[in-house]
């Protein structure tokens, strides 16, 4: 599955120069490693945000929210944000910056 490189460039414009920061061909599509931990990605369309198990229901309530199933089997603390949850640049942010917040949480790989 390609990915949608428009916002591959938005995501990298968020991520800035992120120290740790690698990309990396996974799922798909790109995902955006911080320290060798997953933070957010691009798969289609939809944006990939890695955040904490325990907030990923919260968030699923959220618009263009759903969990992220690759297999049958959603994967805890993996979501999908589709074009609607992240058009307006300050939602963009806001869900790259919780991905960013979680991955920054993990000891480095």
């Amino acid at each position: 599955m390609a990915y949608d490189e428009g916002l591959a460039t938005r995501v990298r414009e968020v991520l800035g120069e992120q120290p740790g920061l690698a990309e990396k061909q996974m799922f798909g599509g790109l995902a955006f490693l911080v320290h060798g931990n997953m933070a957010c990605g691009v798969r289609g369309e939809d944006l990939i945000v890695r955040v904490a198990a325990d907030t990923a229901e919260t968030a699923m309530g959220e618009p263009g929210v759903r969990p992220f199933d690759l297999t049958g089997r959603p994967m805890k603390g993996w979501l999908l944000v589709d074009p609607d949850g992240h058009a307006e640049d300050e939602d963009l942010r806001r869900w790259v910056d919780r991905g960013l917040a979680y991955a920054g949480s993990l000891p480095p790989k």
